[in-house]
């Protein structure tokens, strides 16, 4: 009613400030996230990658535990190198469970005219298999696929080899001194991924074929596989780790490879761990190259406020109430951006069962990996906490008229103590992150440290820039003289621009370089260098009239033959090899069983560096010749002992001395070679090489193939070539791999470049409008920021050759541990392709400043 008095209201109790600022957070993002495009896009992107290779990591992982008896083939797998489980050996196996047996080894597969072929021959039991099913076109049951019927014995063969050899299903090939007729094309096999990856396709036979061939012959490279069937009360993790413990205690010579259902194959799980941390390097990559997109958006948007932290300055808030007012926005903002990354690495797995699940060769059990989320949330979180703390924090003690000023003449300041400290503590919280999480931490250290030293030169070629731009001398064109002044000016984009296009260029130039050395390494420096041929089961008794054989097929290469048998070190200068602890690139020599041999002298491709050789004639104590750099990582020296085991029976020798080995060549070359009375007496094959001078062509491969497999088929010939190429595609498929990862953070770099150039806009809006307004056309303005983003496009482009190249360098030698070659034709190509794309973005956006009508801006001027 008119006139009347309101009744005065009780004062509120002040609310508590974070809820305050939760509210005006929120009610300032009502209006959208206009200007946070690319930091909502690079946020997402890089934890998406993260959380997509951790949670595919998690998924199969967990698909190989799952499946681990099926991957197995039973419970527990025992492991033997040239030789049958003894008598007590095979009793304590049957004393445990129902044992399985399976023999795997390389062979010739001779098919009359139309050639041979190197196949990886797999000889089963009755039972195979005990777990999983043998999948084969057409399905037949093991009777009818192994059984011997009108003098053959059956086989099922992987559909490579029929198509190598031009046969068909019912055809019939030789291998040894048994026909084999072609029975069924082998569609999968339960068991593939623990019997590794081969150099021939595979062909299945029964135990009776193998027999049949005589290719078992004492010291033939026959690997026996055991596998066990337990009982339900000991195939616990408890009864597994009892029977293991055990049967090296009750037959500590056997020398045997165990392995459980826990561990189906511990290679290839170490393989998976690898690679994710390669691949979730490349994502930190991408959100670290996001995170200049991060700043350049904070940047803006605090840019674009500075009418509203002027008025909450006036109002009388303080300055850190303003900063953490603005600071919750952007971590608002981040964690919608980290929300959406979660969510596509979340369903990735799922996606990939539904999708090719069927077609992969390998178990895959989608999981939702709440822990392997959680470190890519935190991988977001403290990007984007790095990367927005500097911007917001400078806008604290500028005063109200200085972030009006700051339109046309920005101030730059170090933002304030605690804020550095914020930023430092951040900084050391992802790093620590990044080293915890890795599964190497020297690598993802010298990731961190490759990572700071990117930014820092990055951030020195920008000033290097500017200052050169301010003490040039001015030109006269005019488009020169306002581009030369657009790279130093205040406010100018060329910090960003550089760091944003040289970390792009830098990663692209790297990626070009390693894949043109392992190109060339592959395809041209190895075969010209690399022997012909390996003959592998040279039957000890045949080796003398083989050698004569190769003399007469191939008279003018030079033939190399030395003995060979299969071992395991068992300790290294007393220590038992479980307690080494290995460097990573000499680990495989302590994994499985490993080729030696015994020599008189010297073998070729080999330099002593240490020690003396023994006499020819001698008869003392086992001496053993050791790598030296593989000597070195394991910390052995000369007069140390180590110890193998060799056909069962454990050998003690010392090291007389060290040798230097040209791994490169594909000669025969062993990390261990013993004095010849080692192993005098035990039974063993031979190897030989044949390399002729200026290379072979396909018909003498093949006449030689072909010789050597009717005169001689107990004998294994692999042709480099072959081998090579096998090796190849692997490598290749690895290659395309790295690529495809890698283009996650090229996509990131090419966001951050257009979220550059568009923080820029507004400063150039003006610039524009009153360029326009003095009478520059719009052909000149054009001219001069092409101009421009041209210069420092060029000078970045010369940064990421010489960074790019240094970095390649080190990861092919270093890490690859190849030689390096300088081929610049795709780095300059990728260089070129980058600087034209910065070129185009920047005048895509100036021809749109370009198209604003001045009068609307100049009254606000």
């Amino acid at each position: 009613m008119h006139g009347t008095l309101s009744t005065p209201r009780r004062r509120q109790a002040p609310a508590s400030r974070r809820p305050l600022l939760l509210r005006l957070a929120l009610r300032e993002l009502r209006g959208g996230l206009k200007g946070f495009g690319i930091f909502v896009g690079c946020i997402a992107l890089g934890v998406a990658a993260i959380a997509s290779v951790s949670s595919l990591s998690r998924s199969l992982t967990e698909g190989i535990s799952r499946e681990g008896r099926r991957i197995l083939g039973g419970d527990m797998a025992f492991s033997l190198i040239q030789r049958e489980a003894s008598g007590p050996e095979r009793a304590f196996l049957d004393s445990k469970g129902q044992v399985n047996v399976i023999a795997s080894l390389r062979a010739m597969a001779v098919a009359g005219e139309k050639g041979s072929g190197l196949v990886e021959m797999k000889a089963v039991d009755s039972g195979y298999p005990a777990v999983g099913t043998l999948e084969t076109d057409p399905q037949l049951a093991p009777a009818d696929l192994f059984a011997e019927r009108d003098g053959a014995f059956g086989a099922v063969v992987d559909p490579a080899l029929l198509a190598r050899l031009d046969l068909k299903v019912g055809d019939r090939v030789t291998v040894g001194s048994a026909n084999v007729e072609l029975r069924a094309r082998l569609v999968t096999e339960p068991d593939q991924i623990a019997d590794g990856i081969g150099f021939g396709p595979r062909l299945m036979i029964s135990q009776e074929a193998l027999a049949a061939t005589g290719l078992v012959q004492p010291g033939s490279l026959v690997r026996w596989t055991y596998r066990l069937i337990l009982p339900p009360s000991l195939s616990n993790e408890e009864g597994l780790a009892r029977i293991e413990a055990e049967a090296n205690r009750v037959l500590p010579e056997a020398g045997w490879r165990i392995r459980t259902r826990l561990n189906a194959d511990p290679r290839f799980a170490k393989n998976i761990e690898r690679f994710t941390q390669f691949l979730t390097l490349v994502g930190l990559t991408a959100l670290l190259v996001g995170g200049v997109g991060v700043a350049n958006a904070v940047r803006g948007f605090v840019d674009r406020k500075r009418a509203s932290i002027a008025t909450l300055k006036s109002l009388g808030a303080p300055g850190g109430q303003v900063v953490m007012l603005y600071l919750t926005q952007v971590m608002l903002i981040a964690g919608v951006a980290i929300a959406i990354g979660l969510a596509v690495g979340a369903a990735l797995p799922f996606a990939v069962t539904g999708l090719f699940g069927h077609l992969l060769p390998i178990p895959i059990q989608p999981v939702i990996a709440f822990r392997e989320l959680g470190t890519a949330l935190l991988y977001g979180v403290l990007t984007a906490l790095v990367f927005a703390i500097a911007p917001l924090g400078r806008a604290h003690d500028v005063p109200v008229s200085g972030l009006f000023r700051d339109q046309i003449d920005p101030e730059r300041r170090w933002p304030r103590r605690r804020y550095l400290l914020a930023l430092g503590l951040s900084v050391a919280a992802l790093v620590a992150l990044a080293v915890i999480a890795a599964y190497d931490r020297r690598i993802a250290l010298m990731f961190v440290a490759a990572a700071a030293g990117s930014f820092l030169l990055l951030r020195l070629v920008a000033l290097g820039l500017m200052a050169l731009a301010r003490r040039l001398p001015r030109p006269r064109r005019t488009a020169a003289r306002l581009a030369l002044a657009n790279i130093h000016r205040p406010g100018a984009l060329t910090p960003s621009l550089v760091l944003s296009l040289g970390l792009g260029i830098t990663l692209l130039v790297t990626l070009s370089l390693i894949d043109a050395n392992l190109t060339r390494q592959l395809t041209q420096s190895l075969p010209e260098r690399a022997p012909s041929f390996f003959f592998l089961d040279i039957p000890n008794q045949q080796a003398d009239a083989f050698e004569g054989f190769l003399k007469d097929q191939a008279g003018d290469a030079h033939i190399e033959r030395v003995p060979m048998m299969r071992g395991r070190l068992v300790t290294l200068g007393g220590r038992p090899v479980s307690e080494v602890k290995a460097p990573e690139d000499i680990a495989w020599v302590l994994e499985g069983d490993r080729g030696i041999t015994y020599s008189k002298t010297p073998p070729e491709g080999s330099k002593l560096v240490q020690g003396e050789w023994w006499p020819e004639d001698h008869r003392g104590k086992p001496l053993v010749s050791f790598e030296s750099k593989i000597a070195e990582g394991l910390g052995l020296k000369l007069g140390d002992e180590i110890t193998v085991n060799v056909l069962g029976r454990n050998i003690t020798a010392t090291i007389a001395n060290l040798r230097e080995v040209e791994w490169r060549s594909l000669g025969i070359n062993f990390v261990m070679v013993f004095s010849p009375n080692t192993f005098a007496g035990a039974p063993h094959t031979h190897l030989a090489t044949v390399t002729f001078p200026n290379g072979s062509d396909a018909a003498t491969d093949a006449r030689i193939l072909r010789s050597s497999a009717q005169t001689f088929p107990m004998v294994t010939s692999v042709r480099v070539k072959d081998a090579l190429e096998a090796v190849n595609d692997v490598i290749s498929q690895l290659v395309m791999a790295i690529r495809g990862a890698s283009s996650i953070a090229l996509i990131a770099s090419l966001l951050v470049l257009a979220g550059a150039l568009a923080a820029g806009h507004r400063a150039r809006l003006y610039d524009a409008v009153v360029l326009k307004t003095l009478g520059a056309t719009r052909a000149r303005l054009l001219s001069a920021y092409a101009l421009e983003y041209g210069l420092l496009g060029l000078a970045t482009a010369l940064f990421g050759l010489l960074a790019g190249g240094i970095a390649s360098y080190f990861i092919v030698t270093r890490l690859m541990n190849l030689s390096f070659g300088l081929d610049l034709s795709g780095a300059l190509l990728a260089s070129a392709l980058a600087v034209l794309v910065t070129v185009g973005l920047g005048l895509m956006g100036t021809w749109r400043i370009l198209s604003q009508k001045p009068a609307q801006y100049l009254r606000n001027l």
